[in-house]
């Protein structure tokens, strides 16, 4: 693995998974996708997200037209990665289970769209995300999959029984706040002075 984060270089780093999905072949009725990473998309998603390796990932989408001419996409993505436990080393698995629910618009339509989201930040109401923008008639689940793994990730992976054991020494007498101070009495105030 690579000390960087992976991200530059070619656009196979940036999008270890790409699934496109043609908007103009969208029914109206919408649209249900399933996808799975092969060994390929996994082994480079790993890279990126520099995971020991990433065992499995599955993602169902389903996406709808709207009438403005953007695309509701909601769906969930499943998987396993490889990690290494951050207590005891020890090479461990873990399940990631996230839920998707994204707006796609035409990239002409974005700045209008993030007023409104700007617009419903100043009101208490729940803020929607702003829209992810529909690259050259494309919509690519694959990223959004990616995305979604990578967020599920857990940043300090431990085993279930893993604890952190503290060093528990036996305390040293002569390392307390005054140990400084009884030294340099020992040091010149042992003695008592001539004279007398």
């Amino acid at each position: 693995m690579s000390g960087g984060s992976g991200r530059q270089g070619a656009p196979r780093d940036r999008d270890p998974w790409r699934v496109l999905v043609n908007v103009a072949q969208i029914p109206e009725t919408g649209l249900h996708r399933e996808i799975e990473a092969d060994e390929a998309a996994r082994k480079a998603m790993a890279e990126v997200a520099e995971l020991r390796e990433v065992v499995s990932a599955h993602a169902a989408f389903d996406i709808m037209p709207r009438r403005d001419g953007s695309y509701h996409v909601t769906g969930r993505v499943q998987g396993r990665v490889g990690q290494t436990c951050v207590v005891t080393l020890d090479p461990i698995e873990n399940a990631i289970d996230e839920e998707i629910d994204v707006i796609f618009a035409p990239p002409e339509q974005i700045p209008q769209m993030a007023d409104l989201v700007d617009e419903a930040e100043d009101s208490d109401e729940e803020t929607p995300d702003p829209p992810e923008p529909i690259e050259g008639g494309f919509i690519d689940i694959g990223r959004l999959a990616t995305d979604a793994l990578f967020l599920g990730i857990d940043p300090y992976p431990r085993k279930p029984d893993a604890v952190f054991e503290r060093m528990v020494e036996a305390p040293d007498p002569e390392d307390h706040p005054f140990a400084a101070l009884k030294a340099l009495q020992e040091k010149g105030g042992g003695k008592k002075p001539k004279g007398g």
